[in-house]
């Protein structure tokens, strides 16, 4: 049986250039290096400079991952971006990227799932590959987090970070099995009962201000822990396959304590996941593409390995991509 896949063709990412080490935070507020690597394993972040956009973090992580892809920007026939920190309420963020590539063909709009939305940016885009209505997408999960967190709150300042991470995805053929290179299988979820353990408090039609950044953190741990394991399951259910198949796990980067969580619910060995959050901390959709493009720079992710990609974030939603690369 033939079937159409979307495989990954290349990948890119880009950082700010300015980085904030725990010292620095702990010179603001009341915490410590020491705390802070305890409690979630980060060292430092990255923070977009005055007047840098998500869009152009954004499009910096596009262009890297069309020259990986070896196609330029006319060859794109949809952009699907992720983001909780759009430019602005609109245009969306991804007509920006689109119109800076000098892209006029196709159509773009921002997917919003705050942490798991790099995770329902790849399902959408392989789902209207496997339609046949797009030949080549490009996957892109971009955020400046810094400009909603209270710097005063200790709880949610010391945890996240800007960034922003890009695939290219295209349409090939395979044979149906779990062979195939591309996305096997991907699997969404929300649960909008649990929507005051993570949010902003402040919207265009609620406060008419952009808001900050609200958690409660042990809360939200537990769901996620929980959560993912179970999304995990779902995609090894659905295509047959076994935790120990599995070469590589790519995790949202929220927190060491929930990857590190996960993995030992999942028994699948630390060794097997990738950890950017110690020096990227949590840069929300942006998270999985970013360790995804490092781990492929760096060599640890090669051709035919099979790769989770999961995430959870405010809402809650939850989700995972299972592909092979």
């Amino acid at each position: 049986m033939t079937v159409i896949r979307s495989i990954i063709r290349g990948t890119g990412s880009y950082l700010p250039a300015r980085v904030m080490l725990n010292s620095e935070l702990a010179a603001e507020v009341e915490t410590s290096d020491e705390w802070i690597q305890e409690r979630t394993g980060i060292r430092q972040r990255h923070i977009a400079a005055d007047g840098e956009k998500t869009s152009d973090l954004a499009l910096a992580a596009a262009r890297a991952a069309l020259q990986a892809a070896g196609v330029e920007a006319e060859d794109i026939d949809l952009i699907v971006l992720a983001t909780a920190t759009p430019d602005q309420t609109f245009p969306a963020t991804a007509t920006k990227v689109q119109a800076a590539l000098g892209m006029t063909r196709g159509f773009a709009f921002d997917v919003q799932a705050v942490c798991s939305g790099f995770v329902y940016a790849m399902t959408v885009a392989d789902n209207f590959i496997k339609a046949g209505q797009v030949k080549r997408a490009l996957v892109i999960g971009a955020e400046t987090f810094s400009r909603i967190l209270d710097w005063q709150d200790r709880t949610t300042c010391v945890l996240f970070g800007d960034g922003a991470g890009a695939v290219v995805l295209e349409a090939a053929t395979g044979d149906g099995s779990v062979a195939d290179r591309g996305i096997l299988t991907s699997h969404l979820h929300s649960d909008g009962r649990h929507h005051d353990l993570l949010y902003v408090d402040g919207g265009p039609s609620s406060t008419q201000t952009t808001g900050y950044l609200r958690m409660e953190g042990n809360k939200v741990f537990k769901h996620a822990v929980a959560n993912l394991s179970e999304v995990i399951s779902e995609s090894l259910a659905a295509t047959g396959l076994k935790a120990d198949d599995l070469d590589w796990i790519v995790p949202h980067q929220a927190n060491k304590r929930i990857l590190d969580g996960t993995a030992k619910k999942m028994n699948i060995p630390a060794e097997r996941v990738i950890v950017t959050v110690d020096h990227h901390a949590n840069t929300s959709a942006a998270s999985i593409p970013l360790a995804l493009a490092e781990a492929v720079a760096d060599g640890r992710i090669k051709p035919g390995n099979l790769v989770l990609l999961e995430a959870m974030g405010g809402g809650f939603t939850w989700g995972a991509v299972l592909v092979r690369m």
